[in-house]
């Protein structure tokens, strides 16, 4: 139990209190301003190149993030049937930012989301990710550098990951 009365509170003082003593006698001298230290003079910056030099190993363009292809879908098929943000993420249960945040690519949703996500969209979540899929395969097409003769072999199938 706590030895303090029960409607006490404790006060913490955030500052030490002031030594008692006199009070600092007042002179009806004007105030002085206060003097300005100078500034000290600074070298003008030197320019940044606005981007790095690209190695030459570095492949021409990345390879697109599952979630951006999903994102981009979802976004795709929402404003294909006209609909808002707020209007498809009711009919999913889910909420307008963290739609948004799907749509763009920033996060990372669960099976669950998808497939509600999906079914506010009037699709299944195969049609989701198959939408997603041929997203992704026709922009591994468009890369350059890449030979497919030479690469494993290609499977038409569907494959999700958790």
């Amino acid at each position: 139990m706590s030895n303090q009365a029960p409607n006490e509170a404790r006060v913490i003082p955030l500052r030490p209190a002031a030594a008692p003593g006199p009070a600092p006698a007042r002179t009806d001298a004007p105030a002085r301003a206060p003097q300005l230290r100078p500034r000290p003079v600074l070298a003008p910056r030197q320019a940044q190149p606005a981007t790095a030099p690209v190695p030459a190993s570095a492949p021409a363009s990345k390879e697109p993030l599952w979630r951006d292809l999903v994102g981009d879908v979802l976004r795709r098929e929402r404003l294909a049937q006209e609909r808002t943000l707020k209007d498809v993420a009711d009919a999913a249960r889910i909420s307008m930012p963290y739609l948004s945040e799907l749509e763009r690519g920033r996060k990372e949703a669960s099976s669950e989301v998808l497939a509600a996500a999906a079914r506010a969209l009037g699709l299944g979540l195969t049609d989701l990710l198959s939408l997603a899929q041929d997203e992704l395969t026709r922009l591994a097409q468009v890369r350059p550098g890449r030979n497919r003769a030479t690469s494993a072999p290609r499977y038409d199938g569907m494959c999700l990951a958790a």
